[in-house]
C-alpha cells in the first residue's frame, strides 16, 4: 500500500525520473485520445443516424443542459473543457480494476494540476467573453484606486477554490485506496471486492463534482467580470 503513486519510481536518470503518476496520466491522455478518435470517426450529419451517435447526441445534450443549468448560458463553449475534466477524473479512478494501475488522481501533484486548470479558465473564459479591453478595465471599477485590491481579490478567490477543489478530490480518491490496501490486508478475499465496486462509483461521483464544482467556479467568475463589465460599457455610453 503507497500513500500515493510518486513513490512507485519506474526510471531515473539523474533528476529526471518518470514515477506512476506520470506514467499513468500520459497513458490516460493516450487511451482518451485515441477513444475520441475512434468515437468520433463515423459521426454523419444526415438524417439518419446510427444508435451509437444517437446516444452521444443524448449525452451530450444532457451535459450542455447541465453546464447551463449551472449558470454558463452557452454551454457549448465550455463543454470541451468540462467534459475533459470529467473524462480525465473518471477514467483515472475506473481503471483501478486493472492490475498493478495506481490512479494518478491519488497524488496531490495531480490534482493541483487539474485545480490550476480550473484556476487559469476562469480569467481566459473571462477574457473570451468580455474581450481583453473590457476584462482588464472591469479591475478598476469603482475607481482606479481599486485595481490593486481587485486584483488581490480575484487571485485569491479563485486560488482558494481551486486549492479546495484539488485538497477535496485527493483525499477522497487517496482514502479510498488506503482502505482497500487495509481490507486486502485484512480480509483479502471478500470485502475488498465490494470495496473496488464502491471505489468505482465513488469515481465516477467525485468525476461528476469536480467537473460541476470547476463550472461553478468559472460561472461566477464570469458573472462578476460581466457585471463589472456592463457597468464599464454602461459610463463609456455616458460619456
Amino acid at each position: 500500500m503507497h500513500l500515493s503513486p510518486d513513490v512507485l519510481i519506474y526510471w531515473q536518470y539523474g533528476f529526471f525520473k518518470i514515477n506512476s503518476t506520470i506514467a499513468m496520466t500520459w497513458m490516460l491522455m493516450l487511451v482518451l485520445s485515441l477513444g475520441s478518435k475512434l468515437i468520433s470517426r463515423k459521426l454523419s450529419t444526415e438524417i439518419k443516424r446510427s444508435r451509437w451517435q444517437n446516444l452521444l447526441e443524448v449525452i451530450i445534450l444532457g451535459i450542455e443542459k447541465q453546464i447551463k443549468e449551472v449558470g454558463l448560458a452557452q454551454p457549448e463553449k465550455y463543454i470541451g473543457f468540462l467534459g475533459t475534466l470529467f473524462l480525465f477524473v473518471a477514467a483515472s479512478n475506473l481503471c483501478i480494476i486493472i492490475p498493478g494501475y495506481e490512479p494518478p488522481t491519488g497524488s496531490l501533484s495531480t490534482t493541483v494540476a487539474l485545480a490550476l486548470c480550473v484556476f487559469v479558465a476562469v480569467p481566459v473564459y473571462g477574457i473570451t467573453e468580455l474581450g481583453v479591453g473590457n476584462y482588464l478595465k472591469s479591475y478598476m471599477k469603482p475607481t482606479i484606486f481599486m485595481l490593486p485590491f481587485n486584483i488581490i481579490s480575484e487571485i485569491s478567490r479563485t486560488l482558494a477554490l481551486a486549492l479546495a477543489l484539488a485538497v477535496r478530490l485527493f483525499g477522497n480518491m487517496m482514502s479510498g485506496t488506503m482502505i482497500v490496501g487495509i481490507l486486502v490486508s485484512i480480509t483479502p478475499l471478500l470485502f475488498p471486492i465490494f470495496m473496488t465496486i464502491l471505489g468505482l462509483l465513488t469515481g465516477m461521483v467525485q468525476a461528476y463534482i469536480f467537473s460541476i464544482l470547476a463550472a461553478v467556479y468559472i460561472a461566477a467568475g464570469s458573472r462578476i467580470r460581466t457585471s463589472k463589465s456592463a457597468s464599464v460599457v454602461k459610463d463609456q455610453k455616458t460619456k
